[in-house]
This record gives C-alpha cells, sequence and structure tokens, in this order.
C-alpha cells in the first residue's frame, strides 16, 4: 500500500462519512462490531440517551456506556449517618440504557450478546433462533427482518429503532472506536501526533494520531473515538396503540361486471361505500359477486405453514380469514364487501391480479351457506379429500385404537393440506401433487399394525405396505379390495416413474394407464383423486366393519412410533 493510501487510510475519512451518512428507515444499522485483524481494531457499542441529555452528551467524544454496563446494580450511600442502599435497573448511571447486552459467565459458559429485552417485547419480535434473527410480523401476515445477530456484529432496522426512541423519548448514540495501525511513521505519511475534537450536528468525535512503542511490528496509529446520535420519529409515527395515529386502511377497486359495450365495470370494497341494510342506496351491494382465476390461491398452497386453504374459508394463522366461494373447477369467488373488510391492502392487490369479469354464478354451496344458513358440503375432489381422510382417521380411532394410515410428520403435514386439481396443466404441480398423494395414501399406511394381522409366514413373503394391505383385507374376508388395491400400485408406479425418478418409458407405460396423452394433467388428476376417494371410502367401511377389529386378531395399543 502505498504512502498516500496509507495516509488516507489513518485519517479515517470513509469511517467519518460513514457514519455521517443519510440514513433510510429500511437501512440496517449497525449498533455492534467487534472487528480486529492486523491493521486495525474497530469497535462500536451503542447506548440509550434520554433526548434532555444530548447536548451534554455530544460535548464530548468519549463513551457514555462501556461492555458490561447497564446492568442491575446497587449504591449505598450515607443519609444522616444512617446506610442506604439503592437498587439501580440500569446500574450507577440508570437513565443511560443498552440496547446490546454482553452476556459474560466468566468462562463457566460461552459468552453471547442479546438485544434489550424491551426493545424485543415492544416490537414483538419472534426470535428465529437457527440463523438468529429477530423477525416481525405486521397485520397483514408478513414477516419482515428487524435484527440480525452475528457473532462479531448486530445490525436492527432503523424504522423499529426510531420507533421504540419515540416512546422511550430517547435518542440513540451509535458509540464507535476505530483504530488503524500502520508500519510507516508519522513523519513517513506527513501526520503529525495529536488529538483534535470535532462536531457536526449529531455527531461527536476525537481525531488522535500516534506513535506505538515497543516491539510492536505497526510504527503509527490513528484512533477515531466518539458517537453518532440517532433521533426518534414523532410518537404519532410510533406505531404503539395510543401514541401513534390510526391509518385509514386502503383499499382497491374489484372488476364486478361488463357494460353494454363490453368494458369491465370495476367499483371499491369498501364497506362503507356499498349497499348494506339501507346504507348508500345506488352503490353496488356489499353481497356483490366478484370472481377470480383459481390461480388466485397458488400463494396460499403454497405456503401452508402461514395460510390455510379450507372448503369455503382462507386463513392467514390468527391474523385474517375470509370466506371464498372455492366449490368451482375453474374459478374462486367472493363477496366485494368482505375483499375489504376481510383482506388487508396488500392482499387486495394480489388478488386484482388476479381478477377476472364475472363467468357464471356463485355455487349452490356458497349461496346455501352464506344465505339460507345450510350445511353443505362440496363435492370438489380436494375438499371430499380431506373429509373421507378425516373419516378414515375417525373411523379407525374408534374401531381399532390404532390407525391405518399413520399421521403424518410435522415436516410431512403439507402434503396433505396441498392435495387439489392443480389450476393449470403445468407438469411440475402434476408431478408434486402425485408426490403428496402417494405419500399420505401408500408411504403412510401402517406396516407394523399390519403386520400383527398376518402370520409369521407370510409376512416372511411380503414386500412393501400395499401387499401387506392386501393380504390382510384378503385375510379378514374383505370383498371388492381388488380394484382398489390395484389403483395403489399404479399410484405408486406413478409416483416413481414421474415424480422421484427421470422420465422414461415406463412413465409412458403407466401414464397411458390415467390416460395423460389424451386429457390435461387437470383432468388426469381430477380422475386419479376421485379413485383416491372411492378407495378411502372403500377403507373406512372396512374399519367401519369391524374386520380389522376382530377380537383374534387386533393389533392391540399403538406403539410409541404409531402415536398420535
Amino acid at each position: 500500500m502505498s504512502i498516500e493510501e496509507e495516509r488516507e487510510r489513518l485519517s479515517q475519512a470513509k469511517l467519518l462519512a460513514w457514519l455521517n451518512r443519510d440514513m433510510r428507515l429500511t437501512d440496517m444499522v449497525t449498533v455492534y462490531l467487534s472487528d480486529v485483524c492486523n491493521n486495525h481494531d474497530h469497535g462500536i457499542y451503542c447506548a440509550l440517551i434520554p433526548t434532555e441529555q444530548i447536548e451534554e452528551i455530544l460535548g464530548y467524544p468519549t463513551w457514555d456506556l462501556g461492555h458490561g454496563d447497564g446492568l442491575p446494580e446497587a449504591t449505598q450511600y450515607q443519609e444522616d449517618g444512617v446506610v442506604a442502599t439503592e437498587y439501580l435497573r440500569f446500574g450507577v448511571n440508570s437513565r443511560i440504557e443498552p440496547l446490546v447486552i454482553d452476556r459474560d459467565f466468566q468462562g463457566m459458559r460461552p459468552d453471547y450478546l442479546e438485544l434489550s429485552e424491551e426493545f424485543r417485547l415492544f416490537h414483538d419480535l419472534y426470535h428465529e433462533r437457527k440463523e438468529d434473527k429477530y423477525i416481525k410480523i405486521d397485520r397483514s401476515g408478513n414477516e419482515h427482518f428487524v435484527a440480525i445477530i452475528e457473532p462479531n456484529r448486530i445490525q436492527v432496522r432503523l424504522l423499529e429503532i426510531r420507533q421504540f426512541l419515540a416512546i422511550k423519548e430517547m435518542h440513540l448514540s451509535i458509540q464507535f472506536d476505530c483504530r488503524e495501525h500502520s508500519p510507516h511513521t508519522l513523519k513517513e505519511l506527513g501526520l503529525n501526533q495529536g488529538t483534535r475534537d470535532s462536531r457536526d450536528g449529531l455527531v461527536s468525535w476525537r481525531l488522535s494520531y500516534g506513535h506505538f512503542s515497543g516491539s510492536s511490528e505497526h510504527q503509527s496509529f490513528s484512533r477515531f473515538l466518539g458517537k453518532r446520535l440517532i433521533s426518534p420519529l414523532p410518537k404519532q409515527r410510533s406505531g404503539f396503540w395510543g401514541f401513534a395515529d390510526e391509518e385509514p386502511k386502503k383499499y382497491t377497486d374489484f372488476i364486478i361486471g361488463v357494460d353494454e359495450e363490453g368494458a369491465e365495470v370495476a367499483h371499491t370494497c369498501n364497506p362503507d361505500h356499498l349497499t348494506n341494510v339501507g346504507a348508500n342506496p345506488g352503490s353496488p351491494h356489499y353481497l356483490t359477486p366478484v370472481h377470480f382465476r383459481k390461480s388466485v390461491l397458488d400463494k396460499y398452497y403454497q405456503q401452508p405453514s402461514k395460510y390455510t386453504v379450507r372448503d369455503g374459508i382462507l386463513r392467514c394463522a390468527q391474523l385474517w380469514n375470509m370466506c371464498v366461494d372455492n366449490d368451482h373447477e375453474d374459478q374462486v369467488c367472493a363477496w366485494l364487501g368482505d375483499l375489504g373488510r376481510d383482506l388487508p391492502y396488500e392482499e387486495q392487490l394480489y388478488w386484482r391480479s388476479h381478477n377476472i369479469a364475472p363467468t357464471g354464478k356463485m355455487s349452490e354451496t356458497f349461496v346455501g351457506r352464506q344465505l339460507l344458513s345450510e350445511f353443505i358440503d362440496s363435492e370438489q375432489p380436494e375438499h371430499k379429500f380431506q373429509r373421507f381422510y378425516d373419516g378414515l382417521c375417525t373411523a379407525c380411532d374408534e374401531m381399532l385404537g390404532w390407525r391405518l394410515l399413520l399421521p403424518l410428520a410435522r415436516e410431512d403435514i403439507h402434503c396433505l393440506q396441498a392435495i387439489r386439481v392443480p389450476p393449470n396443466d403445468e407438469q411440475r404441480d402434476f408431478d408434486d401433487l402425485v408426490l403428496a398423494l402417494t405419500k399420505v395414501l401408500v408411504d403412510s399406511l401402517n406396516q407394523r399394525a399390519l403386520n400383527t394381522l398376518l402370520t409369521v409366514e407370510a409376512r416372511a413373503e411380503l414386500k412393501g405396505s400395499i401387499a401387506r394391505l392386501e393380504a390382510v383385507l384378503a385375510a379378514q374376508g374383505a370383498s371388492g379390495y381388488e380394484n382398489h388395491i390395484e389403483f395403489l400400485r399404479i399410484l405408486q408406479a406413478l409416483r416413481s416413474s414421474a415424480a422421484a425418478h427421470r422420465k422414461g418409458e415406463n412413465y409412458r407405460k403407466i401414464a397411458s394407464e390415467f390416460g395423460v396423452d389424451s386429457q390435461s394433467l387437470q383432468t388426469v388428476f381430477r380422475g386419479i383423486l376421485n379413485r383416491a376417494l372411492e378407495t378411502i371410502d372403500y377403507l373406512t367401511d372396512v374399519v367401519r366393519s369391524g374386520l380389522l377389529a376382530s377380537p383374534n386378531n387386533k393389533a392391540g395399543p399403538p406403539s410409541q412410533e404409531q402415536a398420535f
């Protein structure tokens, strides 16, 4: 490195510019740093400063809170000749608080860093422990990374910092102590030994140049010591109830019809602008049907840990839900007023992108439930599948004490939730659905329990769960099982040849049995799902009949592996 480059590095001008930069509310701010290497030693630590103390604090560049400070302490003093003891929540200087806390266990346990508990609770942050990140979940169900904890650095989003400061009536002091070391002498660098204090707005610093003494490989150093203060947001922008202004909800327009000239007619979904119980005469009614492509639900099926799609309902955890008419083969419908009342604005925009002009009517199922208070089951295969699957589980619980289909592991629950007729003709979606259906119907067969219904000799000759199911049904005198066993075998073969391996001649042969070459993949999977329903219905009847619960052939209580 040249003399000019070394002089520039020791001047620490880049660091000063970085500290003085304009920060956006979406920026991640470094609130802790320990960066030590051969030619520099950079440290950052933060303190929460009462707003009325900022001028005093900026009057000198040294730190107001050091590592290990800001923890509970007790102090003693004499008052009228009596020794009094006082508890101090944040130590001796109890008005200055830490944002980052050093946890030190004197070598007995590993040290670590943690964010202020008050800050975490204020924003109701979820700790993602695997990656050591803190997440804030908004009212729409969107997740935002607010803090990232690394061994030598902590970053926190500026928006949440300034919101917290607003309620606390404090400023954040980003304290820095950065040293640069050089193998050149100050004379070689054209620098003079000495110290200079400076202040610019909310930044106060001291820049010092000096010589190394002793046996160090470096000849000179510079030290950049100081603090930059971050101001709070106004309290009305703190996002905290009771202080923050309530932001009015926004609404978008949806297509509700087509005029005589073929132009689409749209109207706001704001319930306050719709006709309902005599209000807003002349406006579209709250219960105006709005139609969407069926693919509108893709987003929700693809995130089963967050969203739940069921017969007639869409949920986002416990944050919001909306009644939907999903009892159609090719579309989804909803009431105009429900779109405005129940969906966050971001979700309204998403639904608007799938909005189509009305085609047909709301389903009889939806109308019967919503307007006539009737208990009606949907006839869509995906809705029937969930009902039939639950029915088989219930029958097993009541009649056997063990389940013919083992409960799915938590990591596989999404397979059950994803089963539906795909909204498009994509091979990838078809393969994924075949894989999910096979995992639910074939991979989950309770081989251990089935083995208890077979002789030792029979078990030794059988391979696979389907063969065991077939043998049990035959041994117990069941009839009409052949077509269902054949279906399970073909489904498993389709999974193996299509979804689990490269497609080849075997896939073409099996696919032809399902009519893949002559029909759309949507139609094919609808047929597969209908056959799956017939199989589940058959197995439920067998369980209900008592054939598998014969007094001489009970499987006994479920093992730990089978527990549910």
